[in-house]
């Protein structure tokens, strides 16, 4: 997901100091705040240029992106698509088949597999995304770093990164696929891989407890400054090294540990449990939004937001969920959710990605993630969201002293005649059982009113929903269950909100066996 820290440690491997890369990275930062002043003009421009590299593509003659010359032209000539509409390009570049939507040659694809089913995405990824979008966040993440932290001695070290666990794979007619972590470490220079920790033949082992091993192993004796990751994965491997270090802190392993570097899933309820695996609270955090399809957004500064970076070969519009008008940057407004679509550098082209964001500023425009369009609970009018979800555990895991491990959760419907109103069932995994349960359940229920009005409304008097039923259950379940569905580590993980019963439904029936065959 993030592995992009491809650029730490690369000038000390080239004969250059600390201090040289220090002043490298804080003179370039002045491109960060360029970017921002300009985005709306950065964003237009980005859009022509798109078109213009493409209109000889297959995709371009057939939507005659050559003779687009506005937005609106845009909107009326291109198609908003999905993976399913889009696929049929794909496949043909799957196949071999070039200028199929981007006219550079595709020779790599990020394979991308959803939870909730066995079918893979393969996400195509050109060369101009890897040097253009991933990379150049990777050096705009170091750049925050030395801006904010004057004194960083990053390059007096080596990043961690804790990616996915799956290798790359060939299909065939000179192309390969990986998930995101795989193609990047796979397309960094030599001596980019030289200056990170673990090496290759660690960072891409397909068995994760083998990998959380051996991982621990080779890191534990490294001058580790930097970490990049999904805090549920990092926070796992960071145990291991504890374990096998026999320290009670991570900082008395990696004493120059200085950043984090995070993404995948909200930090928010994990930050405090991080904090205290490290033992110290002076360590910088950088939230990222990095996915398959490409790196959109970055923490730039204290503030729990992500900021849109108009300058990584992406053009972006944005779905109201609520009126399903779609507009650009020009026109987005602060306090509404958001659908994204993006058109990359990569040829995807007005892509619904399945994210859903809420501005919270539009100059520039800084966001916060919400949830995915098919990870929320609108069941009875209560439009839940997971940053909701995320914030009311946060709030009431620190007053239970315990700490969040994973969730998911979905809606209820009572099907007797006497029970009329439905409710949301939840699954929940904790560091401990909490000293009064039906009080922390009673606290969640609270933290959820207090945070989504449409909630507190629908539950008031129980009229629309009833008091959510809670489980919780031990912290290996969504880990075993993740693994007996091949779908353990990395970038996978399980869906925390669904408007669909079906996969609580399975997690269940696994929890039911499990215990069954305990039993027995």
């Amino acid at each position: 997901m993030i592995d992009i820290l491809f650029i730490n440690n690369s000038f000390v491997l080239m004969g250059l100091v600390n201090t040289l890369g220090s002043w490298y990275f804080k003179s370039r930062y002045k491109n960060i705040a360029k970017a921002l002043t300009n985005y709306t003009e950065i964003q237009k421009d980005t859009l022509f240029d798109l078109l213009a590299m493409a209109k000889e593509t297959e995709m371009g003659r057939e939507y005659g992106f050559a003779d687009i010359k506005s937005y609106a032209e845009f909107k009326a000539k291109v198609p908003i698509m999905g993976y399913e509409e889009f696929y049929p390009y794909i496949e043909r570049m799957l196949t071999g088949k070039q200028d199929v939507s981007w006219p550079s040659s595709i020779a790599w694809f990020a394979k991308s597999s959803g939870t909730t089913n066995d079918r893979s995405k393969f996400i195509p990824v050109s060369y101009e995304t890897l040097e253009n979008c991933h990379f150049e966040a990777g050096k705009d993440i170091l750049c925050i770093q030395y801006h904010q932290n004057a004194n960083s001695m990053l390059f007096g070290g080596k990043g961690l990164l804790i990616g996915g666990s799956n290798q790359t794979n060939p299909l065939g007619n000179g192309s390969n696929y990986g998930d995101l972590s795989a193609v990047l470490m796979n397309e960094m220079p030599f001596w980019a891989n030289m200056a990170k920790t673990p090496d290759l033949s660690i960072a891409l082992l397909e068995d994760w407890d083998e990998k959380i091993e051996k991982m621990a192993r080779a890191t534990i004796e490294e001058n580790v400054t930097s970490i990049s990751g999904v805090p549920t994965w990092t926070i796992v491997v960071l145990k291991k090294v504890l374990e096998l270090s026999g320290k009670k802190y991570i900082s008395e392993v990696w004493p120059n540990l200085e950043l984090f570097i995070h993404g995948g899933i909200s930090m928010i309820p994990y930050k405090e449990q991080f904090l205290k695996l490290i033992g110290h609270r002076n360590i910088s955090f950088i939230e990222t939004y990095n996915a398959s399809e490409g790196f959109f957004g970055l923490q730039i500064d204290e503030k729990p937001v992500l900021t849109l970076m108009p300058q990584y070969g992406i053009f972006y519009e944005f779905i109201d969920l609520k009126t399903k008008e779609v507009c650009d940057v020009n026109d987005i407004q602060a306090g509404v959710n958001y659908e994204l679509l993006i058109s990359t550098n990569s040829g995807l082209w007005r892509y619904r990605i399945g994210d859903t964001i809420r501005f919270t500023c539009t100059s520039p425009p800084q966001f916060i993630i919400t949830g995915r369009t098919k990870h929320f609970i609108n069941a009875f009018g209560e439009e839940l969201m997971v940053h909701n979800a995320d914030n009311a555990f946060e709030v009431t895991c620190k007053k239970h002293f315990t700490e969040l491990i994973d969730y998911t959760a979905a809606p209820l419907f009572f099907q007797a005649e006497k029970e009329a109103v439905g409710t949301h069932e939840w699954l929940i995994c904790l560091s401990k059982l909490p000293k009064d349960e039906w009080a922390f359940k009673r606290d969640f229920d609270a933290a959820l009113c207090t945070l989504n009005s449409d909630y507190a409304a629908k539950r008031k008097g129980d009229l629309a929903m009833s008091f959510p039923k809670i489980k919780i259950v031990d912290e290996n379940v969504f880990e075993q269950w993740l693994t007996q569905k091949n779908k353990l580590g990395g970038q996978h993980k399980v869906p925390r909100l669904s408007n669909s019963p079906h996969l609580l439904e399975e997690i269940k029936a696994y929890l039911k066996n499990r215990e069954q065959v305990n039993a027995v």
